[in-house]
């Protein structure tokens, strides 16, 4: 949890999750092979801020939402972040819809393929 990160953001990022409620450099995400970034896009111009040749941009799905609102509940209690309770104050005024998840090509294939392992079913020997 971060409210704000320079240039070369999240470069070459392996793993984990990070929030980032503030501005961001230039370079975002170069490299980047794992892990999920969200990030608040309060200007609207994020993309242009990234690397976008192995990740995509994609809209928070329900349990992303629970998941960032958790966190940024949890930076709050830990720092006392008036970013992060002005944040949660205007979530249903439209501060859900600034958040973008950054989410690597290879990382949500392999995701997928573990998604896929796991329902198949067992094979005796």
């Amino acid at each position: 949890m971060v409210e704000g990160v320079g240039d070369h953001g999240c470069e070459y990022m392996t793993g984990g999750r990070i929030v980032v409620l503030g501005p961001t450099g230039r370079n975002f995400a170069a490299g980047m092979s794992g892990g999920i970034a969200y990030v608040y896009d309060k200007d609207r111009r994020f993309e242009g801020r990234c690397n976008l040749e192995l990740v995509d941009l994609e809209e928070l799905t329900n349990a992303d939402v629970t998941e960032v609102q958790d966190l940024v509940k949890e930076h709050i209690a830990r720092t006392g972040s008036l970013v992060g309770r002005n944040l949660l104050a205007s979530w249903d005024r439209g501060a859900r819809e600034r958040f973008v998840k950054v989410m690597p090509r290879d990382y949500r294939r392999a995701l997928s393929e573990l998604a896929g392992a796991a329902s198949e079913p067992a094979v005796e020997a």
